[in-house]
């Protein structure tokens, strides 16, 4: 399977790059830096990246910034960014990559346990978080061509706590093999959180 994994220098993408290589896939790493650069946040971009690479069998998107930020701090513009940052560019990844994935293939992309089970100075997070998730269940209705769409949930990563001074539930290395098991599986429109 070739797969495009896009936000593969992050804490989650680079091991869930890891893990489809290991597994034997051809794995194409995309970001913001290296080889295959993309911004998702721009559509000339996603534009370029899939017209650079063709065909592919899935896209990963691990990609997508937040905002921390509590409710009595955030200003008039935090609500469009968080949303441009996470949810549009997530959206036009899947619609504009649609005609560059295989017959049968698929996306699968990236939201976060906040969506269901917040923390402090996290609503804008959660509030992104759930609206992917939203859509995911709704365009596995839609797309066309045996195309599946799933969703990976991940607990709070040990690597991005401990950055933060904090203590998470699950391993980037541990959360990699979901996305690794969806791939290789045959449902659509599910959100999956490793461990539940």
């Amino acid at each position: 399977m070739r797969v495009l994994v896009i936000g593969a220098t992050g804490v989650i993408g680079s091991a869930v790059a890891e893990a489809f290589d290991g597994a034997g896939h051809e794995v194409v790493r995309a970001s913001r830096k290296g080889e295959n650069r993309v911004d998702i946040t721009d559509c000339a971009s996603i534009r370029a990246l899939f017209e650079k690479l063709g065909t592919v069998d899935a896209v990963v998107s691990c990609a997508g910034a937040a905002i921390f930020k509590p409710v009595g701090e955030l200003t008039d513009g935090d609500v469009e960014e968080a949303t441009r940052l996470k949810v549009s560019a997530n959206i036009d990844v899947v619609r504009l990559g649609v005609d560059r994935v295989s017959d049968g293939g698929q996306f699968i992309l990236t939201t976060g346990i906040f969506s269901t089970r917040p923390i402090a100075g996290v609503p804008l997070i959660a509030m992104v978080n759930g609206a992917l998730e939203s859509f995911v269940r709704a365009a596995a209705l839609d797309l066309p061509r045996d195309i599946r769409i799933n969703a990976v949930c991940p607990l709070f990563i040990n690597e991005t706590a401990e950055q933060m001074g904090m203590k998470g539930d699950c391993s980037a290395a541990e959360n990699a093999k979901v996305y690794l098991e969806l791939a290789t599986g045959s449902e659509s429109g599910s959100i999956v959180t490793p461990g539940l």
